[in-house]
């Protein structure tokens, strides 16, 4: 819907999809509304299937921006780079993005342009996007001037190590990165027109009127994009219901957002299941399989593919090995210390080139565990023996590197 809305408004726009999954060979693109596929295996990723079991769906789908984006503004023909969530639709040409992309090396929109009146939208918009971002990153423009491949390089740098959605630690997938931005590069645009990026987060500022006959507007403007995030959940109903103002034609939009996307849901292309969500024997990977590979360097370095279970490999090792290192992956209730503190700590994670032998970082945070919660010391060090005693000293210095 997204490309069959700028297809239409924007016949002269080049269309590229970025694909965070495998292109299957028998796939005819040919009837597609865009120009160009630029599958995950086509982005020069380093170590890019190690790097790719390493996320969820969702953040890998966010993972690949900062690549695609890099990748398109080096082209010599191209002057500026838009990227729109697949969930989103135009209503009307964006004209006004593309000017200011003329300006601006950056262009970004904040989920919310004016501050909430009632404390219950205070804590469901504005500290919300204190949690997972100022920007939403359904949405980014950025200009192919030396300034904008800066931004598109510290960008990817950042997403190849971090990008997580883990709150505690301070990240959310791509977006919590981007609050940085105003500060780190010259000439960032802010777009606060209330006609773009309309989404159930900032519908209590704005008034959507209007009809499919005679056009929508928003706060008298006309429609840009809206954005149609956590549709399949049932979120955005929700919540499109409890932030519109009396007599919003939200509802309206969202009933024909229904209406379409169960049409397409009908396509052959959407019976393709994500390549990344089961090992090469069909098995589904747990998320905890993920975590694990993700901060051991050492399953990293032994597991180039970790989703080639041929000869064992890591499902080999981890339904074997693991669940003796790790007894919550067999017993989910049961206490697992190692394995709380993989989802506590904040490690680079992927790294299987890296040189040190031991993470000292994951050192300092297990002495300040223990520090702070002397009862850790006793579980840590039952834990420790075990290892030594089932794998000897390289089985506990492979839990430190």
């Amino acid at each position: 819907m997204l490309f069959n809305s700028l297809r239409e408004l924007h016949p002269e726009i080049e269309l590229h999809l970025a694909l965070s999954d495998i292109l299957p060979k028998d796939v005819d693109l040919s009837n597609e509304p865009f120009d160009e596929v630029h599958p995950i295996s086509e982005l020069g990723i380093p170590d890019w299937k190690g790097w790719t079991f390493c996320h969820s769906i969702v953040e890998l789908s966010t993972a690949i921006k900062p690549f695609v984006l890099e990748k398109l503004l080096l082209r010599p023909d191209t002057e500026r780079v838009i990227y729109f969530d697949p969930d989103m639709v135009l209503f009307s040409r964006v004209d006004d993005l593309l000017e200011a992309l003329e300006e601006s090396n950056v262009i970004l929109t904040p989920h919310q342009t004016e501050p909430e009146s009632r404390l219950s939208a205070v804590i469901d918009n504005e500290i919300c996007s204190l949690k997972h971002g100022v920007y939403n990153l359904g949405f980014v423009g950025v200009s192919a001037t030396d300034e904008g491949l800066r931004f598109a390089n510290w960008w990817k740098q950042r997403i190849y190590y971090f990008c997580r959605a883990d709150i505690p630690n301070g990240l959310f997938t791509d977006q919590r990165w981007i609050d940085l931005v105003p500060a780190f590069f010259s000439d960032v645009a802010i777009i606060r027109s209330p006609r773009h990026n309309v989404a159930p987060w900032n519908v209590t500022t704005r008034d959507v009127t209007g009809s499919f006959a005679e056009g929508f507007q928003v706060n008298g403007e006309k429609l840009g994009f809206y954005h149609f995030t956590g549709f399949d959940s049932g979120a955005h109903r929700v919540m499109a219901s409890i932030n519109a103002r009396p007599a919003s034609k939200i509802g309206m939009l969202i009933d024909w957002y229904e209406r379409e996307t169960a049409q397409l849901a009908l396509d052959p292309l959407a019976q393709y299941k994500w390549a990344f969500a089961a090992y090469s024997n069909g098995e589904k990977i747990d998320p905890l399989h993920r975590l694990i590979y993700r901060e051991r360097v050492d399953l990293q370095r032994a597991f180039a593919d970790p989703f080639d279970a041929s000869n064992g490999g890591y499902f080999g090792w981890v339904t074997k090995q693991g669940v003796l290192e790790y007894p919550n992956l067999a017993v989910r209730d049961q206490a697992d210390p190692g394995l709380d503190m993989l989802k506590r700590q904040l490690t680079p994670g992927f790294r299987p080139s890296h040189e040190d032998n031991l993470d000292w970082n994951r050192i300092r945070n297990l002495a300040a565990d223990v520090m702070t919660r002397p009862s850790q010391a006793t579980r840590y060090a039952k834990r420790a023996w075990e290892i030594l005693r089932q794998e000897g000293i390289k089985g506990v210095t492979r839990r430190l590197s």
